[in-house]
């Protein structure tokens, strides 16, 4: 009589779940990135749309090391379509507050996955959500400067443009060494 092996099926947990979820939120915040760089940059603010470009690459990168994750964790990684993103604007203060609104909220969807991850036991999910918790204090703190400075220059934003030419809020010089690895490389 031959034995034949049972073949194991994967059951997709919780916290799977929610970072196949989370591919989408990051994409989603990336796209709103460029759609508030290219208003600045159609402005004629050039520092202002640079930093917001940069934020929209680091929203990519995100998406792209949660993938990186899923793949190296035998998960086949979906990607998703993104939400609708917002074009129209009015003013500069307007942008930056959706920014810090759109960092907060991606920072309970953090907690949310690192959460989830410690509840299931998921212990090597829980320790990969520890590079995202640290990047997101980094990411609310800066978009809350930001908009401080903004609502200081009281409308002259090139009062806005000059302090992002001197200061380096957000900008640490790219990934750090203890960031995980991104799906095709960091951009």
């Amino acid at each position: 009589m031959a034995i034949t092996a049972k073949k194991i099926h994967h059951k997709e947990s919780k916290f799977e779940h929610l970072l196949q979820e989370q591919i989408r939120n990051e994409f989603t915040a990336s796209q709103q990135y460029v759609a508030v760089a290219v208003w600045f940059d159609n402005e004629d603010l050039p520092r202002l749309a640079s930093y917001f470009y940069r934020q929209a690459l680091e929203e990519r990168n995100h998406a792209m090391m949660i993938v990186q994750y899923l793949m190296d964790t035998n998960v086949k990684p979906i990607i998703p379509a993104v939400e609708q993103v917002r074009n129209d604007f009015t003013e500069a203060r307007e942008l930056v507050a959706l920014a810090l609104e759109q960092e907060r909220e991606v920072t309970r969807e953090i907690e949310t996955l690192a959460r989830t991850a410690r509840e299931e036991g998921d212990y090597l999910g829980e320790q990969f959500m520890q590079w995202f918790l640290r990047e997101q204090v980094e990411e609310v703190s800066s978009m809350t400067t930001l908009l401080n400075v903004v609502d200081r220059a009281k409308g002259n934003l090139f009062d806005v443009e000059n302090y992002l030419a001197r200061e380096s809020i957000g900008d640490e010089g790219g990934l750090d060494a203890t960031a995980p690895k991104v799906a095709g490389g960091a951009l």
